[in-house]
Protein backbone atom coordinates (compact mmCIF):
# COMPACT_ATOMS: atom_id res chain seq x y z
CA UNK A 1 0.00 0.00 0.00
CA UNK A 2 2.89 2.83 1.17
CA UNK A 3 4.17 1.52 -2.75
CA UNK A 4 1.29 3.00 -4.10
CA UNK A 5 0.88 6.02 -2.18
CA UNK A 6 4.48 6.57 -3.31
CA UNK A 7 4.11 5.63 -6.96
CA UNK A 8 1.14 8.06 -6.89
CA UNK A 9 2.56 10.79 -5.10
CA UNK A 10 5.73 10.58 -8.01
CA UNK A 11 3.06 10.71 -10.99
CA UNK A 12 2.04 13.82 -10.01
CA UNK A 13 5.11 15.29 -9.19
CA UNK A 14 5.80 14.33 -13.34
CA UNK A 15 2.57 15.43 -14.12
CA UNK A 16 2.71 19.06 -12.10
CA UNK A 17 6.44 19.15 -14.37
CA UNK A 18 5.45 18.45 -17.23
CA UNK A 19 2.12 20.74 -17.38
CA UNK A 20 4.34 23.73 -15.34
CA UNK A 21 6.92 23.86 -18.51
CA UNK A 22 5.98 27.44 -19.67
CA UNK A 23 9.02 29.22 -21.50
CA UNK A 24 9.92 32.83 -21.77
CA UNK A 25 11.86 33.85 -24.98
CA UNK A 26 13.37 37.40 -25.50
CA UNK A 27 12.61 38.35 -29.11
CA UNK A 28 15.59 38.28 -31.38
CA UNK A 29 17.69 37.17 -28.06
CA UNK A 30 20.66 39.33 -28.07
CA UNK A 31 19.93 41.59 -30.73
CA UNK A 32 16.56 42.50 -29.21
CA UNK A 33 13.68 44.43 -30.46
CA UNK A 34 15.63 46.76 -33.23
CA UNK A 35 15.01 47.29 -36.85
CA UNK A 36 17.25 44.06 -38.25
CA UNK A 37 19.91 44.67 -40.97
CA UNK A 38 18.52 42.44 -43.43
CA UNK A 39 14.90 43.25 -42.81
CA UNK A 40 12.18 41.09 -41.39
CA UNK A 41 14.24 37.39 -42.29
CA UNK A 42 15.43 37.99 -39.00
CA UNK A 43 12.47 38.00 -37.08
CA UNK A 44 11.04 35.30 -39.19
CA UNK A 45 13.90 32.97 -39.07
CA UNK A 46 14.04 33.46 -35.19
CA UNK A 47 10.12 32.82 -34.69
CA UNK A 48 10.44 29.77 -37.33
CA UNK A 49 13.06 28.14 -34.52
CA UNK A 50 10.69 28.40 -31.69
CA UNK A 51 7.71 26.43 -30.28
CA UNK A 52 6.07 29.15 -29.16
CA UNK A 53 3.14 27.58 -26.59
CA UNK A 54 0.11 28.73 -24.25
CA UNK A 55 1.53 30.54 -21.19
CA UNK A 56 4.53 31.13 -22.44
CA UNK A 57 6.06 34.53 -22.18
CA UNK A 58 7.47 36.71 -24.73
CA UNK A 59 9.76 39.81 -23.86
CA UNK A 60 10.57 42.53 -26.06
CA UNK A 61 13.79 44.15 -24.78
CA UNK A 62 14.74 47.32 -26.78
CA UNK A 63 16.69 50.39 -26.34
CA UNK A 64 16.75 53.81 -28.48
CA UNK A 65 13.32 54.83 -29.83
CA UNK A 66 10.78 51.94 -30.55
CA UNK A 67 7.93 50.60 -29.27
CA UNK A 68 5.35 47.30 -29.50
CA UNK A 69 2.24 47.20 -30.67
CA UNK A 70 0.12 44.41 -31.36
CA UNK A 71 -2.33 44.78 -34.55
CA UNK A 72 -4.09 42.30 -36.79
CA UNK A 73 -2.79 40.32 -39.47
CA UNK A 74 -3.95 42.89 -42.29
CA UNK A 75 -2.38 45.59 -40.09
CA UNK A 76 0.68 43.77 -39.85
CA UNK A 77 1.31 43.34 -43.49
CA UNK A 78 0.38 46.43 -44.07
CA UNK A 79 2.56 47.95 -40.88
CA UNK A 80 -0.52 50.26 -40.41
CA UNK A 81 -1.06 51.23 -36.76
CA UNK A 82 -4.06 53.01 -36.44
CA UNK A 83 -6.32 50.00 -34.90
CA UNK A 84 -3.89 48.57 -32.71
CA UNK A 85 -4.42 45.71 -30.22
CA UNK A 86 -4.39 47.27 -26.73
CA UNK A 87 -2.04 49.91 -26.22
CA UNK A 88 1.09 50.50 -27.62
CA UNK A 89 4.09 50.04 -25.13
CA UNK A 90 6.77 52.62 -25.59
CA UNK A 91 8.63 51.36 -22.35
CA UNK A 92 11.49 48.69 -22.36
CA UNK A 93 11.23 45.96 -21.62
CA UNK A 94 7.31 44.58 -22.27
CA UNK A 95 6.41 41.05 -21.85
CA UNK A 96 3.53 39.46 -23.42
CA UNK A 97 1.94 36.00 -22.33
CA UNK A 98 0.64 34.19 -24.32
CA UNK A 99 -3.04 32.96 -23.71
CA UNK A 100 -4.27 31.33 -27.07
CA UNK A 101 -3.58 29.85 -29.93
CA UNK A 102 -3.68 32.22 -32.17
CA UNK A 103 -1.09 34.03 -34.04
CA UNK A 104 -0.50 37.16 -32.99
CA UNK A 105 1.23 40.45 -34.71
CA UNK A 106 3.46 42.62 -33.24
CA UNK A 107 5.29 45.78 -35.16
CA UNK A 108 7.25 48.86 -34.12
CA UNK A 109 4.99 51.84 -35.06
CA UNK A 110 8.04 54.23 -35.20
CA UNK A 111 8.48 56.43 -38.23
CA UNK A 112 9.37 53.69 -40.73
CA UNK A 113 10.29 50.74 -38.81
CA UNK A 114 8.01 48.09 -39.64
CA UNK A 115 8.49 49.02 -43.31
CA UNK A 116 12.30 48.45 -42.58
CA UNK A 117 11.31 44.64 -41.04
CA UNK A 118 10.92 45.43 -37.51
CA UNK A 119 7.83 43.32 -36.68
CA UNK A 120 7.24 39.54 -35.60
CA UNK A 121 4.44 37.06 -35.74
CA UNK A 122 4.19 34.06 -33.33
CA UNK A 123 2.45 31.70 -34.31
CA UNK A 124 1.50 29.73 -31.13
CA UNK A 125 0.17 26.40 -30.08
CA UNK A 126 1.51 24.44 -33.25
CA UNK A 127 -0.14 21.22 -34.29
CA UNK A 128 3.35 19.17 -33.78
CA UNK A 129 3.73 20.81 -30.10
CA UNK A 130 0.56 19.96 -29.37
CA UNK A 131 0.20 16.60 -29.98
CA UNK A 132 3.65 16.45 -28.33
CA UNK A 133 2.55 17.19 -24.97
CA UNK A 134 -1.29 14.63 -25.64
CA UNK A 135 1.13 12.16 -26.71
CA UNK A 136 3.81 12.92 -23.53
CA UNK A 137 0.85 12.87 -21.44
CA UNK A 138 -0.67 9.66 -22.50
CA UNK A 139 2.70 8.12 -22.09
CA UNK A 140 2.96 9.07 -18.51
CA UNK A 141 -0.71 8.36 -17.52
CA UNK A 142 -0.05 4.57 -18.99
CA UNK A 143 3.42 3.89 -17.20
CA UNK A 144 2.06 5.64 -14.14
CA UNK A 145 -0.75 2.97 -14.46
CA UNK A 146 1.44 0.32 -15.27
CA UNK A 147 3.52 1.10 -12.23
CA UNK A 148 0.65 1.07 -9.94
CA UNK A 149 -1.27 -2.28 -10.94
CA UNK A 150 2.45 -3.52 -10.91
CA UNK A 151 2.99 -2.84 -7.14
Amino acid sequence: MASRVVGLLGFVMIVAAVGANAATYNVLDQLGWSIPPLGNIAYRTWAAGKSFDVNDTVVFNWTGTHDVAEVSKTDYDSCTSTNTIGNITTVSPYSVLLSGNDSRYFICTVSNHCGLGQKVTLSIGSASSLAARVLSSFALSALAFAFLNHS
